[in-house]
């Protein structure tokens, strides 16, 4: 193949709005939380359909502060994936409860049946996990949530734009939901997230908690008989998002229609040019929800492959393609060896699925001659 340029597996798409609207907070003189933080958080719980949205530092921040909020602590124990990125576990860890571990079904995501497995007289929560934008079996892991008086609260650093049952994700029966506004994420504040809920009480809980556990923001300090004033009514955290961060958000979140448009018209692309590939799996999306396609990732048939992932990582490498692996299992990492709920024998099929999974670029402003070269030589090295 001839000489090209080097393809990322993400790029972030700015446009001179989110240039000209950070410039402008600049020029304001209010840089930290303020009024474009809240118009924001306005404009997202618009767009998910939410009752209430907080803007936050991060998705780790907005899980974080969900589990605090919902008093879930020592003793308690929280049923996740295996799949997923470790500050889903970490923040389990931080409240002092327990994380478990269920394991996952064909689609990456959490298995609802592995799920009932694990639940015990301690269970008070479960934290799914939306793995590259493809929503969870929700209903079912709402119903055994309903059954057994649980609290859910939904990962979707990776399921921003994305869809179930017709609801965006974020706007459903959930307890909370926190997303990902990092670098690389579908719509992104650099480093930031949001978290959603339909119930006001936790609402204004996290909102104390976000920011140093203080009553009122830095904006409004003025008590009803005009005093400057404030109370710290909680030990809280910094988990604030600043106007820089939301100035930015503002207009990704305006385009995010855009974005998850192309991604899935690049995934079709894909999808189109890898379907007869037999040496492995492509991606789908099942009836019922709107995949967000925050990733493409396929699936090895490593039985039919003469070479392991790592070397396919590298061919593809030496073609100018970045990649990446979503995620390492939780149980691989040293961390967790402790802890007795984050096992590998409780996630067999995670375990399995691991060595075979390769997430290959994918963005907006990709071009579709490019998504056709990495197919093609996607073909090249597996047929090698």
């Amino acid at each position: 193949m001839s000489e090209r340029p080097y393809i990322p597996y993400n790029r972030p798409t700015i446009g001179e709005e989110e240039i000209a609207e950070v410039a402008d907070t600049l020029r304001s003189g209010w840089i930290t939380s303020g009024p474009k933080t809240a118009q924001f958080e306005a404009e997202f719980r618009t767009y998910v359909g939410a009752a209430h949205a907080l803007a936050v530092n991060s998705c780790t921040g907005g899980l974080h502060l969900a589990l605090a909020a919902l008093g879930i602590g020592p003793g308690d124990e929280v049923i996740t994936t295996p799949l997923t990125f470790c500050a889903t576990v970490n923040t389990i860890l931080q409240v002092g409860a327990t994380p478990v571990l269920a394991d996952v079904g064909d689609d990456g995501n959490l298995d609802p049946e592995s799920v009932a497995a694990r639940i015990t007289p301690r269970t008070r929560a479960l934290l799914p996990v939306h793995l590259g934008g493809l929503p969870c079996d929700m209903d079912a892991l709402w119903r055994l949530a309903r059954e057994h008086g649980l609290k859910v609260v939904e990962d979707a650093a990776h399921a921003v734009g994305s869809h179930y049952r017709g609801i965006p994700i974020g706007g459903g029966r959930s307890d909370a939901v926190a997303f990902s506004f990092y670098a690389t994420k579908n719509l992104t504040t650099g480093e930031g997230g949001m978290v959603t809920t339909p119930h006001q009480e936790l609402a204004e809980r996290m909102r104390v908690l976000c920011l140093h556990g203080i009553s009122r923001d830095a904006w409004n300090r003025y008590a009803e008989h005009g005093n400057w004033y404030y109370e710290v009514q909680a030990c809280g955290f910094k988990y604030n998002l600043s106007d820089v961060q939301a100035a930015i958000g503002i207009h990704q979140l305006r385009k995010l229609e855009k974005f998850i448009e192309a991604r899935a018209r690049l995934a079709a692309v894909y999808e189109e040019e890898l379907r007869e590939v037999e040496e492995l799996e492509a991606p789908v999306e099942p009836p019922g929800v709107r995949h967000g396609w925050h990733l493409y990732a396929v699936r090895l048939r490593l039985e039919k492959l003469r070479l392991n992932r790592d070397a396919f990582i590298r061919a593809l490498g030496e073609r100018g393609i970045g990649t990446s692996v979503h995620f390492i299992p939780i149980p691989m990492h040293p961390a967790y060896a402790g802890h007795a709920g984050l096992s590998s024998e409780q996630c067999p099929r995670a375990m399995a699925l691991y060595p075979r999974l390769v997430s290959l670029p994918l963005y907006p402003a990709m071009p579709e001659e490019q998504v056709r070269y990495v197919a093609a030589a996607v073909k090249e090295v597996v047929r090698a």
